[in-house]
C-alpha cells in the first residue's frame, strides 16, 4: 500500500470571489476516503486559507499587499477551511488533523524530526493530516512562496510513495491552449530541463501564488526525494485512485530519480532562493563535481551579487553556467577579499553544497 501526499490548489478550492466551494472539498475528501479504504494513507496539503478569509473580513477580491494584513487574513480563513475539512472527512467517517509547517522545519534537524515524527503518529492513529504553511505567523523573508513546494517537502519528509498536484489543468501542456489549438498533454517527463521551465510559464491566479511553474518545480523536487509525483485536475473523477494506479492519460507524471537527496541538500537545491553567486575557475569546477569536496577560495575568480554567511548561493564555471548551489560561510565582501588566496578558509563546505544536473 501507498503513502499519498495530494495537494490542491487555491484555485480549484474556491470561487473567483474567494469563497470556499464546498463541493470541491467533499469530492477530495471522498477521494482520500477511497483511497484509505484500499489501505492507503494520505496525507493533504491544502491552499485556501487567505483566499477564505478575504470575503469573511469583507475585504475585496483582490489580495492585499501589506504582508501583516495578509497573516490576519489567512488566521481568519485557515479555521474557516479546516471547518470545511473536518466535516468533509467526518462525513466520510474519517478525522482530520490540522499541522501548520514554516519553512525552518525542514532546514533544522531537530525541528524535521518533530515535524516527521507528528505526521507519521497521525497517520498511525488513523487520521487525516491537512497541512498549510503557517500563514499567520511566516516570516515573508522565510516561507515556502507555494504550497507546491510545502508539499513536495513534506513528501521527502515522509519518504512518500506519490505526490499528486491538483491543479485547474490537465497536466502540463506542450504549449498555452488559448494560443496552440494542437497543445496536448505531455505524460511523462524523465528529466525536468530549461525547455520544460520555459514552457511552464509563471504565476498562476491571482487568488493563489502558484502556478504550473511551481508544480513543475515541486515535481522536481520530488523526483530528487525519490517520490514520483503527478499533476492531474482537480476535477478529473477519481483522479487520486487513477495517479496512484499510474493510470495512463491521469495527468503528467515525473518519473523519480534513484538516488534520493537528504533533506538539507533537497532544501538547498530547491527551496531557498540564491542571494549571490560565486564564479569559479575549472579546476575548482571539476574537483567538487568529481570529488565532492568543499568550494575553498583558491579556485574562486567571481563574486557576483551582496550575501551574509548562511545565504544560498549559485556556484558558476568560467563560462557563466551554474552547476552547483550551496551555503555560504563568509558574506559576499568577505569572500571578494579571499578570492584566489591559498591557504583560505572554506567557502562553502561540502556537507552545504549540491551539484545540480
Amino acid at each position: 500500500m501507498s503513502l499519498v501526499v495530494a495537494k490542491i490548489g487555491t484555485s480549484s478550492l474556491t470561487d473567483p470571489a474567494g469563497r470556499i466551494v464546498p463541493s470541491a472539498i467533499n469530492k477530495l475528501c471522498g477521494e482520500v476516503a477511497s483511497l484509505r479504504k484500499d489501505g492507503h494513507r494520505v496525507v493533504v496539503v491544502t491552499s485556501g486559507a487567505i483566499a477564505a478569509g478575504l470575503p469573511l473580513l469583507g475585504m475585496s477580491e483582490q489580495r492585499p499587499p501589506d504582508p501583516a494584513v495578509l497573516q490576519a487574513v489567512s488566521a481568519v480563513g485557515q479555521a474557516h477551511l479546516v471547518d470545511h475539512y473536518n466535516r468533509a472527512l467526518a462525513s466520510h467517517g474519517l478525522l482530520g488533523g490540522q499541522v501548520l509547517l514554516a519553512p525552518l522545519d525542514f532546514v533544522h534537524r531537530k525541528q524535521y524530526l518533530h515535524a516527521r515524527q507528528t505526521l507519521r503518529l497521525l497517520l498511525d492513529l488513523g487520521v487525516v493530516p491537512v497541512v498549510n504553511e503557517n500563514d499567520a505567523i511566516a516570516d515573508d523573508e522565510i516561507r515556502f512562496g507555494d504550497n507546491d513546494r510545502l508539499a513536495a517537502l513534506v513528501s521527502h519528509l515522509l519518504s512518500a510513495d506519490v505526490l499528486v498536484l491538483l491543479t485547474d489543468q490537465p497536466g502540463l501542456l506542450s504549449g498555452d491552449p488559448r494560443l496552440d489549438g494542437q497543445a496536448s498533454l505531455i505524460e511523462e517527463i524523465v528529466a525536468v530541463d530549461e525547455k520544460l521551465e520555459a514552457l511552464a510559464g509563471g504565476a498562476g491566479s491571482e487568488r493563489g501564488s502558484g502556478g504550473m511553474a511551481s508544480k513543475l518545480a515541486a515535481a522536481k523536487i520530488a523526483a530528487w526525494s525519490g517520490v514520483r509525483a503527478v499533476i492531474a485536475a482537480a476535477g478529473r473523477d477519481e483522479v487520486l485512485a487513477d495517479a496512484v494506479a499510474g493510470t495512463p492519460g491521469v495527468g503528467t507524471v515525473f518519473v523519480p530519480r534513484p538516488e534520493r537527496l537528504p533533506a538539507r541538500k533537497l532544501w538547498i537545491a530547491f527551496a531557498v532562493g540564491a542571494s549571490g553567486r560565486i564564479v569559479v575557475d575549472e579546476g575548482a569546477r571539476a574537483a567538487l563535481e568529481d570529488r565532492g569536496v568543499s568550494l575553498l577560495a583558491a579556485g574562486i575568480i567571481g563574486v557576483e551579487g551582496m550575501f551574509d554567511a548562511d545565504d544560498a548561493v549559485e556556484l558558476a564555471g568560467p563560462d557563466g553556467t551554474v552547476f552547483a548551489k550551496g551555503l555560504a560561510r563568509q558574506p559576499a565582501t568577505v569572500v571578494r577579499e579571499l578570492a584566489g588566496r591559498r591557504g583560505a578558509p572554506e567557502v562553502v563546505h561540502r556537507d552545504d553544497l549540491v551539484i545540480l544536473p
